[in-house]
């Protein structure tokens, strides 16, 4: 058995937040069906992800199919529906999955699924269990309700961008986005945590409520110890965290250095990531420079974040006397935290991450083969699901309509030719 088994999920989310979400609680052994856009005049149908490429997954001639990368990593373990919520039929037909339903998740506008007569108050009067999970850029209330939430916005309306990239003073220094979609992410997990929550108080008590998952609350919560530096002491001292490229506000050394080029004279790194002051003594010790972590100004972590701008550049000077795989092996055999910086050929090479089984290989209708992350949840009594994404628009349709609704041939038949599935 799978921890969520039992569970049924109408997901009419898209893109990355809502998919995210409820892709994670498909692992779990939710049943989750993906309720997408039928083809039309004027969209091709279903996620929007579906075509955000390239890469396309190559198919057995050798051509791209149709099947995007995005909509692939987003979307395992899930059966796929269509219904047009633009119709009468498309949305007498949702309210019917949604009176079997334990959760519904949608990412719409505020205000939109109201107007389809979708929205959370509609859906309680016929099923009071249900747990509604709203997921916006900018949530159910406030000044910028109405306004669309996209992560790369987020990140900079909710000061990510501020404390992300070099400093301006610096080569290259300048706001940066994060390399993924990170306030997408956090916002789809913080909506896992908060169904998983409600599914439990509907258990006890019988009733469902309504989850409002804002983008840009989840940024401002994930700026973490950077938003409780400048409550605690910032707003009051006058100083607002900002960029320190790969260096860490509250810990140091805690960055990236540069270390001795490799054999074709190409520039290498390394991050040390030290956490307290024994392992800056047992870096010291491995540098050949102990009186570093005697010296009053670096002995004690305040100090060296005090200090900083004198103990960087002496650790700068010294990390480049020796090669990556040199200072590697001598500090992982002192236990001092550091590691490499790996593309990601480098990681999906990597021992360990091929040892954890994190690449999961299908069989694919369209392809001999296609390779994906896997989820990195481990339970040892009930492991997570690992099925592929529907990759065929629709393709379990009559099997949900049954499954959930007793869907005869003659009822199926019939919707589709009114355009509602």
């Amino acid at each position: 058995m799978n921890a969520l088994d039992g569970i049924r999920i109408l997901d009419l989310s898209r893109v990355l937040a809502g998919p995210w979400c409820t892709q994670t609680l498909a692992d779990l052994g939710a049943d989750v069906v993906k309720v997408e856009r039928p083809p039309g005049d004027h969209h091709p149908g279903g996620d929007d992800t579906r075509g955000w490429g390239p890469p396309f997954l190559r198919g057995r001639d050798g051509t791209d199919t149709a099947e995007a990368a995005y909509y692939l990593g987003a979307n395992r373990n899930k059966r796929s529906i269509t219904c047009d919520i633009a119709t009468p039929d498309g949305q007498a037909l949702i309210r019917e999955l949604a009176a079997k339903a334990d959760v519904f998740v949608e990412n719409y506008k505020v205000g939109d699924m109201a107007r389809y007569g979708l929205d959370h108050a509609a859906l309680r009067k016929i099923n009071p269990k249900l747990v509604y999970c709203s997921i916006t850029g900018f949530g159910q209330t406030g000044p910028y309700k109405d306004r669309a939430g996209y992560d790369f916005a987020i990140q900079a309306m909710g000061g990510l961008m501020s404390v992300t990239g070099e400093r301006d003073d610096a080569p290259g220094g300048g706001p940066q986005k994060v390399g993924v979609a990170v306030t997408d992410l956090f916002t789809g997990l913080y909506a896992v945590v908060a169904i998983q929550a409600a599914l439990r108080h509907a258990e006890r008590t019988g009733e469902g409520q309504h989850i409002d998952m804002a983008l840009l609350d989840t940024q401002v919560a994930m700026l973490a110890n950077l938003g409780a530096n400048y409550l605690v002491r910032g707003r009051e001292d006058g100083k607002v965290p900002g960029r320190a490229g790969n260096a860490h506000a509250n810990i140091v050394p805690y960055q990236a250095f540069e270390v001795a080029p490799d054999a074709q004279g190409q520039a290498q790194y390394i991050i040390l990531a030290v956490g307290n002051d024994g392992q800056f003594a047992k870096f010291c010790t491995v540098a050949g420079q102990p009186e570093l972590a005697r010296d009053a100004r670096f002995a004690q972590n305040q100090n060296r974040v005090r200090h900083r701008d004198v103990l960087v550049p002496l650790l700068a000077d010294i990390l480049k006397t020796r090669g990556k795989a040199d200072w590697l092996a001598a500090l992982e055999a002192a236990k001092v935290p550091c590691g490499p910086i790996n593309n990601l050929a480098e990681v999906f090479a990597d021992e360990h991450v091929r040892s954890r089984d994190m690449v999961h290989t299908w069989s694919h209708p369209l392809a001999d083969q296609v390779d994906l992350v896997a989820s990195p949840l481990k339970l040892s009594g009930t492991p997570v699901r690992n099925d592929l994404p529907p990759p065929l628009l629709g393709q379990h349709t009559a099997e949900v309509l049954s499954d959930w609704l007793d869907c005869p041939p003659d009822r199926l038949a019939e919707l589709q030719r009114s355009g509602a599935v």
